[in-house]
């Protein structure tokens, strides 16, 4: 069952998933789960593996879920004449202990295939971010531009959004080429539900403030253009494309490290 838990692991860091890792590390008096049992449990709530089943399974995926929203590790000491019921016949009498870890690697979707992107995506892939690049310019696209991208997506802005999805965990960065681009992705975004845990855009406050005009008369939602952060990144003094890869990188790090994330 332990190979059965990595392999999933090693898909879930692969695809840009998400999900906790409960083990038992410790027991005393009779308890079902015994050192060493792992339980993995998928942000839908889903769960592969077993620490002891009943009410203690139950609690425990609960506290999964916590620990993927907050992604902080947790360690979690149980009676287990608190969490059976004696319905179930599950009476063990004893306690045991798990550490609950979070199994996360967030997608920063980039729309735009420029020279930012390029850093930023240089910069976001040692940072424990999987990054996927996305631009109608296939001559762009390349390995050897984006070598660290998890996925390179070729297609017009909209089709691009309706192929990802930018679910509510996504970081999302709009850098397109015009105005015009960064528009069109920005439409298409607020259009989807749930919207992205973060979007940001590229460009200076004047840029800012006509995007936010023009999204607002073509009917977008105000929860959308609040969420929308814009001008991109910490205020930093950046520059060229590098410091501006690092404002933008360090922003999405505070986010999740000081943001819980949405619930599943």
């Amino acid at each position: 069952m332990h190979a059965c838990i990595h392999e999933e692991i090693a898909r879930i860091l692969r695809d840009g998933g998400c999900a906790a890792l409960a083990t038992v590390i410790g027991t005393k008096g009779s308890t079902p789960g015994k050192c060493s049992m792992k339980m993995l449990v998928r942000a839908d709530g889903t769960s592969l593996g077993t620490v002891g089943g009943g009410g203690l399974e139950a609690h425990v995926i609960d506290r999964c879920r916590e620990v993927l929203r907050s992604e902080r590790p947790q360690r979690l000491e149980l009676d287990l004449n608190d969490v059976e019921s004696a319905e179930a016949g599950s009476l063990c009498g004893g306690r045991i202990e798990l550490f609950i870890e979070p199994i996360t690697m967030p997608n920063v979707i980039v729309f735009g295939a420029g020279h930012v992107a390029r850093a930023v995506c240089a910069v976001a892939a040692p940072a424990g971010f999987r990054c996927v690049i996305v631009d109608d310019r296939p001559e762009l696209l390349t390995e050897e531009r984006f070598p660290l991208a998890a996925r390179r997506l070729i297609a017009p802005w909209p089709e691009a959004v309706a192929q990802l999805g930018a679910g509510a965990d996504a970081f999302v960065l709009v850098m397109t080429r015009s105005h015009q681009e960064d528009l069109a992705v920005l439409r298409a975004l607020a259009a989807r539900s749930p919207a992205p845990r973060y979007v940001g855009m590229i460009g200076s406050r004047a840029k800012a403030l006509r995007v936010r005009e023009l999204l607002a008369a073509a009917g977008v939602a105000e929860e959308f253009l609040a969420r929308m952060k814009t001008p991109v990144g910490l205020d930093i003094g950046a520059l060229d494309a590098g410091e501006i890869a690092v404002s933008v990188v360090a922003e999405l790090i505070s986010l999740r490290r000081q943001t819980p994330r949405a619930p599943s």
